[in-house]
């Protein structure tokens, strides 16, 4: 393989919305570091996320395929064997790989997405990875450290894998005796600083690696994700009102120990107050996790590290904040959800070379399009690459994402609210389909909803009456879909991880009080 393979660095926002970014068209200045990271780079307009939250969709990002097909769709699943990792592929070809992830869906549980990362960085759970460096030797007292650590983090991992998949334990997670518990001792939300500094670390230092080895840096970033806290100076900027008004403040406090109430539909809308609380203290987040964005790629850009590098930002979904009465992101294949920022720099682009793509395209093509980078796709994936390419691209015409409910969140919304799963379809998957302008959504076998999404990009019109003839063909090409996939129309996936019913955790649970005897 070539020595000049560039570095490739893959940062995920997670849970962020593409329509919340200033270079996306938001009226606020909440990006202004991506919006001239994308000034020099290639901006995709209608980016679409395969799945409607994390797992799905980094299995999706990390195989080059969908959903249905790799089977990850529960908290549960399991990645399958024979389906190689975008970490695996760079590896073997001589890559140094390393994780810097502050989502425990990612980094913690025991699902097989960090298969293939030769080093892996945790900033969430209870037990959090960092400072161990990638790569470092360390002496016998930093040895022993390591091996201590990771004999009790084989414990805790164990436990966060129980809770994850355990109906019963993820209701008590959600009571507000443990909301506040888990918030601090989980890390819940990471640590986005150092996340970025260890990364701007490996890729400036390369300590570890070998001479003229070239390094795949995957980085998760959570500052976006609920619960809200940013600083306050970012609270100053996009929601004052929280620091005058009192009921605000109360709504906000409610709302972050309100963990169901980040998963389940609304039951009424949100009023005025409400909703500009929540869109201000979310652009706050944006707007902080950007700041820290800017001081990353300094660092980077003054090690002159970006010459040599290629970049890759995306979401691996958005986030309901209240619009057709829902939140979160478990359950709805809308715009919120699955539309999400992409951004590809390619090493050496500037502003003479930047442009924007305005065909959707789906971010299940950033496997294929790294793999492209690194002279690694073969004939199948060369075609699906995301680089410029001088022939037609074989996807222009569809784009699917597939929104299959989790199962645990649907098995708590049985319990507490099971009209509300009834009225709003919360255990059906939905799949969605776009062809040119019109994106077609199917709702189990009973629903069908049809927008014009350059013209309603909102989807606050149905307008599957309308036009019958487009219903009828965007059917067929979502059959055509289904067809290709062995797993298509499951809900659940049969595959689970290894120790989901292990009697060593089953016993330590015991032990901690989270199980009866």
């Amino acid at each position: 393989m070539s020595s000049q393979r560039p570095d490739i660095l893959f940062i995920v926002l997670d849970t962020q919305r593409a329509d919340r970014l200033s270079c996306y068209g938001y009226p606020l200045d909440t990006t202004p570091n991506l919006d001239a990271f994308a000034a020099n780079a290639t901006r995709f307009e209608t980016a679409i996320a395969p799945a409607q939250w994390t797992i799905p969709s980094h299995a999706s990002m990390f195989t080059g395929v969908y959903p249905s097909e790799h089977g990850m769709t529960q908290s549960y699943s399991v990645m399958p064997d024979e389906l190689p990792t975008l970490a695996e592929r760079l590896r073997d070809s001589g890559y140094f790989t390393a994780g810097f992830c502050n989502n425990p869906l990612v980094g913690v549980i025991n699902n097989g997405l960090r298969r293939g990362f030769q080093s892996f960085l945790n900033y969430s759970g209870l037990l959090t990875s960092r400072p161990n460096q990638a790569g470092v030797s360390p002496g016998l007292v930093g040895r022993y450290r390591q091996w201590f650590k990771r004999q009790v983090s084989g414990v805790m991992t164990k436990l966060q894998d129980a809770f994850a998949r355990s109906d019963w334990l993820l209701a008590l997670s959600f009571t507000p005796i443990m909301v506040p518990l888990w918030q601090t001792a989980l890390s819940f939300k990471g640590n986005t600083a150092k996340s970025l500094e260890d990364t701007a670390r490996l890729l400036c230092d390369r300590v570890g690696t070998e001479p003229d080895q070239p390094i795949f840096a995957f980085v998760n970033l959570m500052g976006t994700h609920m619960p809200y806290h940013p600083p306050r100076q970012y609270i100053e900027t996009y929601a004052p009102h929280v620091l005058r008004d009192r009921d605000a403040r109360s709504f906000l406090q409610r709302f972050n120990n309100d963990v169901y109430g980040w998963l389940a539909p609304l039951t009424g809308a949100l009023n005025d107050d409400q909703k500009k609380t929540l869109d201000g203290m979310y652009d706050a987040e944006v707007a902080y996790q950007d700041a820290l964005l800017g001081d990353f790629f300094a660092k980077l850009e003054q090690a002159r590290r970006l010459e040599h590098t290629l970049v890759v930002i995306c979401a691996d979904h958005g986030e309901h904040l209240g619009e057709k009465q829902l939140m979160g992101h478990s359950l709805s294949i809308y715009n919120e959800l699955v539309r999400v920022p992409l951004i590809i720099r390619q090493p050496g682009q500037d502003e003479t070379q930047a442009t924007v793509v305005p065909e959707v395209v789906s971010t299940r093509r950033l496997f294929q399009t790294v793999l492209d980078a690194a002279e690694l796709a073969n004939n199948h994936e060369q075609p699906l690459t995301l680089l410029p390419q001088p022939q037609a691209d074989p996807e222009t015409d569809f784009v699917f994402a597939e929104a299959i409910p989790p199962q645990n969140v649907v098995n708590l919304m049985q319990k507490r609210q099971p009209d509300l799963v009834r009225d709003r379809a919360c255990d059906q998957p939905r799949r969605a389909v776009w062809m040119g302008t019109h994106k077609l959504i199917e709702i189990g076998d009973r629903e069908i909803e049809l927008y014009d999404v350059q013209e309603d990009p909102q989807e606050t019109l149905n307008i599957s009456a309308i036009l019958p003839e487009n219903v009828e063909a965007l059917q067929e090409c979502l059959q055509s879909f289904a067809g290709e996939m062995d797993g298509y129309g499951t809900l659940v996936t049969a595959r689970r991880a290894p120790g989901y019913d292990d009697p060593d955790v089953q016993r330590r649970l015991q032990d901690l009080g989270y199980l009866e005897d």
